[in-house]
């Protein structure tokens, strides 16, 4: 073995080489799966046990992806990149679907909270773990961070954990609750209490959500012209917005702070508005794929120093807070969704979405839709009843509401 660790350090591309593969595996068997098997699990589960066999403990630093790029660079021009894809216009014609999403977040950390309170499961493990759950990548990252510079090793862990199982949870729940929502909606258009509602669009593949079909306005910055525009140009202006972001989070408010991550989101979408940053910025130049793939090298590298036992041992609080949390999250969002007369399957769905986010939600809502019915037009109303909630619920959680929980969870641990 540790010949075989001797070799594969030797190369930076054999390196490189390994942790592609290892993600073109997870990949593949999350597409193939329908992403009932989370790629992020696989993924991990595949450096875990490489890292205890075969793999060099610095096999992520050798390969060429340095602590400053995937550690610095490629989170804050990937929020800022999430900033560019908030079509403020769409969020508001879903208000029910936020709020109660919005909703089912707070029941979940609020509930989770407590856990520590009656010795369940320690506070550090909670607040690092939360983030997670309530969304994705980023939300990591800027938890796993934070816990590692505070010499919380366990903790940091932890939220690499949540990432890779969370999916486990949430799928198995969402589907029971959109097929109970179909045959609801069926019922309906079947006795012809209710007209089928408008095509809800098309879905935008890249940055998942909603297609933006509304003619474009006049910004306050012109667009570059086209024969100008290029990768370099698109990587410096998304760049130069992190770093103002950057700097904004190292101002301090008496003891408190603003994370720069929580900045770069807010930047991104201002300079949309503006028009100095384009629609799906990182998207349109091509650059976000390669951004998503250094950015979970990052989390992937801190599971190089876990053990088994180390594993083992956070397999409980796990699986208490997963299942503490999605109660909350059940508990708070029903409440709201009656109140705001909110089908109560749909209110939790769209929650639900915090533990998958997108391609997922619109994977479980195709298949629901397509065990429903055979006829086209079924099928058609339900996914135009259906599909705009389930988007706007990822694109809610996992985008939005995650890396500001996150930037505020930081600074509790």
């Amino acid at each position: 073995m540790e010949a075989v660790k001797s070799f594969i350090e030797t190369s930076p591309l054999i390196c490189f080489f390994i942790c592609a593969f290892l993600y073109m595996i997870g990949d593949l068997v999350g597409t193939m799966t329908k992403a009932w098997v989370p790629s992020m699990f696989v993924i991990a589960a595949l450096f875990l046990v490489g890292y205890w066999t075969i793999l060099p403990q610095d096999l992520i630093p050798n390969s060429g992806l340095s602590n400053t790029f995937i550690g610095v660079i490629c989170p804050y021009i990937l929020v800022v990149h999430m900033g560019t894809t908030i079509s403020l216009r769409d969020l508001a014609k879903q208000w029910k679907t936020i709020v109660c999403c919005l909703a089912g977040l707070v029941g979940m950390c609020a509930l989770c909270m407590l856990l520590p309170m009656i010795g369940l499961v320690d506070r550090p493990l909670v607040i690092a773990g939360l983030p997670p759950l309530t969304g994705g990548i980023v939300a990591t990252q800027i938890m796993s961070e934070a816990a590692a510079a505070k010499g919380l090793t366990a903790a940091a862990l932890f939220a690499t954990v949540m990432l890779s199982v969370q999916g486990f949870a949430g799928y198995p729940i969402t589907a029971v609750m959109l097929k109970k929502e179909g045959a609801r909606l069926l019922k309906d258009y079947r006795s012809g209490k209710v007209a089928k509602v408008a095509s809800a669009g098309e879905v935008d593949t890249s940055a998942g959500k909603m297609a933006d079909t509304a003619p474009e306005k006049k910004k306050l910055i012109p667009a570059v012209p086209q024969k100008y525009y290029g990768t370099a140009l698109s990587l410096a202006k998304v760049t130069l917005v992190a770093v103002a972001a950057f700097y904004m989070g190292t101002i301090k408010y008496g003891t408190f702070t603003i994370s720069g991550m929580v900045w770069a989101l807010i930047f991104g979408v201002i300079a949309t508005e503006l028009g100095f940053l384009d629609k799906n910025h990182l998207g349109k130049s091509g650059c976000i794929n390669f951004v998503m793939f250094a950015l979970m090298m990052l989390v992937f590298n801190g599971l190089r120093t876990a053990s088994p036992s180390d594993i083992a041992s956070l397999i409980v609080p796990m699986l208490v807070v997963v299942a503490i949390g999605v109660v909350g999250m059940g508990i708070v969002c029903l409440l709201v969704g009656k109140v705001l007369k909110v089908s109560p399957y749909m209110a939790f769905a769209t929650a639900l979405t915090a533990l998958y986010g997108f391609p997922p939600n619109l994977i479980l809502t195709t298949e629901a839709c397509k065990s429903m019915t055979n006829d086209p037009e079924e099928n058609q109303y339900l996914m135009d009843n259906m599909l705009p909630q389930m988007i706007v619920g990822g694109f809610t959680t996992v985008t939005i509401s995650s890396v500001l929980i996150a930037g505020v969870f930081a600074n509790w641990l």
